[in-house]
């Protein structure tokens, strides 16, 4: 399993009338562990793009327990909990507050598209590799 940890400070503009950190700020805050959680695989998004990968997000799900508010450091918590397998890749989220209380909770899923050809592709051998070590037991 692949798990990162981002902190993330609420700023004011991500705040709505209410006080609350904006709904939909959240994907925002997920790209941002993602793209944590890729650093720690050994890649950035820029790299696999390099090597002819494009990384769309297909579906995007959240559910929200408790507000965040203005200057709350929030702990974003990423996860790869699975062995990708196929054309998608999935990455689990919570958010916490600093108290430790979970704000919400998330799923992202992405496909592998070859950018030559811009036709959706399997997880290629190279990403399968580095990917292989944080799952074997």
């Amino acid at each position: 399993m692949i798990k990162a940890e981002t902190k993330i400070r609420v700023r004011y503009g991500e705040t709505d009338q209410m006080g609350y950190a904006y709904y939909g700020v959240y994907a925002q805050y997920y790209e941002v562990g993602r793209v944590e959680a890729m650093r720690l695989i050994g890649f950035s998004y820029k790299e696999v793009e390099a090597r002819g990968i494009l990384m769309p997000v297909v579906d995007y799900c959240i559910s929200y327990k408790k507000p965040a508010f203005y200057d709350d450091e929030i702990t974003v918590v990423t996860s790869i909990k699975e062995m990708p397998k196929g054309v998608k890749l999935n990455f689990d989220y919570e958010c916490y507050n600093s108290n430790g209380e979970l704000l919400n909770t998330g799923k992202v899923t992405l496909v592998y598209i070859q950018k030559s050809t811009n036709k959706v592709a399997a997880i290629p051998d190279w990403f399968a590799t580095a990917l292989a070590p944080f799952f074997s037991k």
